[in-house]
């Protein structure tokens, strides 16, 4: 099923997530109805907050970008209680980011180019990896809408500014996009 995917403005998207556990109500459903948003909605990750849950899950399905990033062909994966233990600060790099929760805002953003994860995945595997490239940033990102965050949050100044009047208009609906959204009301 396609769920709406909740934009800026949403208390949802402020919370810090609580962890789950392998007794979380249809959960394999709920994770199979996230990569369906996902894809329908041509986004590359998605955390629950996205979808009104305040609970620590993410899917990330860089298949999608393998032809311009052919070391992620087949990367799909799931991410329960996903958690950044470190990140190397010594080396970053600035990038442009979207959001599907925030449609039509695009800005540069620095992040390490390598964290230390420990997450659960789908069977409740247990993880400890240091990642690195692409991916780091973009479990960056999605871990960050597990804290309460968003990818606008670590712009600074003018910058700033301008992504703040923008994410007016879209706490007031004032925006287009082509997936289904939920906004305040």
């Amino acid at each position: 099923m396609i769920l709406p995917i909740y934009t800026y403005g949403q208390p949802v998207l402020r919370k810090v997530a609580e962890d789950i556990d392998s007794s979380y109500p249809d959960l394999p459903q709920l994770i199979q109805d996230m990569y369906d948003t996902l894809e329908r909605s041509e986004g590359i990750g998605l955390a629950a907050p996205q979808v009104g849950l305040s609970i620590r899950l993410v899917v990330i399905n860089l298949d999608v970008i393998s032809e311009d990033y052919p070391e992620y062909k087949g990367y799909i994966r799931t991410f329960i209680n996903p958690h950044i233990i470190e990140m190397d600060e010594t080396e970053t790099d600035v990038m442009e980011e979207g959001c599907l929760s925030l449609p039509g805002i695009h800005e540069k953003v620095r992040r390490s180019k390598r964290i230390h994860v420990k997450y659960l995945d789908d069977q409740f595997q247990p993880h400890d990896e240091w990642v690195e490239g692409y991916l780091a940033r973009v479990m960056q990102h999605e871990f960050d809408h597990l804290e309460g965050h968003i990818f606008t949050d670590h712009l600074m100044g003018l910058r700033k500014q301008m992504a703040n009047s923008r994410l007016k208009s879209i706490a007031r609906g004032s925006f287009s996009c082509n997936y289904k959204v939920k906004v305040k009301h």
